[in-house]
């Protein structure tokens, strides 16, 4: 039986276009998705970049409210910027006005980017050498690892500084996952005090997981009994690492009784593969634009944009090579063997094209070549 398949979206801003549009787009498109079939809409949490997409929790209000049976979650909060009380409450609080339509998305990412940005001479572990050979894993493009160290500047550091408050040190991870699951089931405490989060406690939220590596996340995701999403569009070098790392660290749940695993991966479907290769024309411009420090430039458009250069597409080629591009058939083929060889019970999918049009076109024919 195929898998159920799901959309994670980003609100992106196109070249001549604005915010206001984009989050518009995204309600249009979520209204599609439920038509279509598809089972879940996923926010992504983002800042400083040429999306809409910085505040998910007021934008899955948005879409829940505009649609009436699919499911509306965060991909995902970044709990380095928040606490585990606020993103509780959060999610209870849209829980109670759509219950059992909510999925409880969180991420480790903004304490990973945080602790990338460290000032020179922090560091306390040293710098070891990532690999640099590519591989293939039955037609699916295994990248080496991309060096974040190569895009550190003092923008990013400066960008980073306003998503906290100054000294402020976030809790681990996995600490604060503890803190949401005991919020969650009514029995947090603060020494000897009980602290109940209200709206909150005994609503039947699961928290979602998403990582990229076959760290905290994956580990964190497995020893928890949670749901886990494997990133591959985001880091295709490591989401076989973090799939096998949360499979090995799954202990059953309340939640769940055995592993539940989505991957992503990163689309864009045209009637035909030279069409949907000209429209993905420019997701390597829009992916040099966030990792040089330009993230607010917004999405080219692929009848006007200049080739980048050799340097410049070496340096977004671990994106440009895992995305899949092309007509229904040749993207369902890849998205069947990304399952397959990963055993995903899920997919997600992303699709950025300049135009909205195009995007949702993307969307309609992957729903209707899956059998949604």
């Amino acid at each position: 039986m195929t898998v159920p398949l799901s959309i994670l979206d980003l609100s992106p801003i196109s070249e001549g276009s604005d915010a206001a549009t984009a989050l518009r787009n995204t309600v249009d498109l979520a209204q599609h998705a439920e038509a279509w079939g598809y089972k879940r809409y996923w926010m992504a949490e983002h800042h400083f970049v040429a999306v809409a997409s910085s505040q998910p929790t007021l934008v899955i209000g948005q879409i829940a409210a505009a649609t009436e049976r699919i499911r509306v979650g965060a991909a995902a909060v970044q709990l380095g910027h928040t606490t585990a009380a606020a993103a509780v409450e959060s999610f209870a609080t849209l829980d109670a006005f759509f219950p059992g339509r909510i999925d409880f998305g969180v991420g480790r990412s903004g304490q990973r980017r945080r602790e990338a940005t460290k000032k020179p001479g922090s560091e306390t572990k040293p710098k070891r050498e990532l690999p640099t050979e590519w591989r293939e894993v039955d037609g699916i493009i295994v990248p080496p690892p991309f060096d974040i160290r190569t895009i550190i500047t003092d923008q990013l550091r400066a960008q980073m500084s306003v998503l906290q408050q100054p000294e402020a040190v976030s809790p681990d991870f996995a600490d604060q996952i503890d803190d949401i699951l005991a919020m969650l089931h009514g029995c947090y405490r603060v020494g000897d005090h009980d602290v109940h989060a209200v709206p909150g406690e005994r609503t039947g939220l699961t928290p979602w997981v998403f990582g990229s590596s076959k760290g905290q996340s994956a580990q964190v995701a497995g020893a928890n009994g949670l749901p886990f999403v494997a990133s591959y569009h985001i880091t295709p070098a490591t989401t076989f690492d973090a799939v096998d790392a949360y499979r090995a660290a799954f202990k059953p749940s309340a939640a769940l009784s055995e592993p539940y695993l989505v991957v992503s991966a990163d689309v864009v479907v045209a009637d035909d593969t030279e069409t949907a290769k000209q429209l993905a024309s420019t997701y390597g411009h829009w992916v040099y634009s966030i990792r040089k420090g330009d993230g607010a430039a917004p999405y080219p458009d692929p009848d006007t944009a200049e080739p980048l250069t050799e340097e410049q597409l070496a340096f977004v080629k671990d994106r440009t090579a895992t995305q899949f591009v092309g007509d229904p058939d040749t993207v369902a083929e890849k998205l069947e063997t990304l399952q397959r060889i990963t055993g995903a019970d899920e997919l997600v999918v992303t699709s950025v094209t300049h135009r909205h049009a195009d995007r949702l076109r993307s969307h309609e024919l992957m729903a209707k070549r899956w059998g949604l």
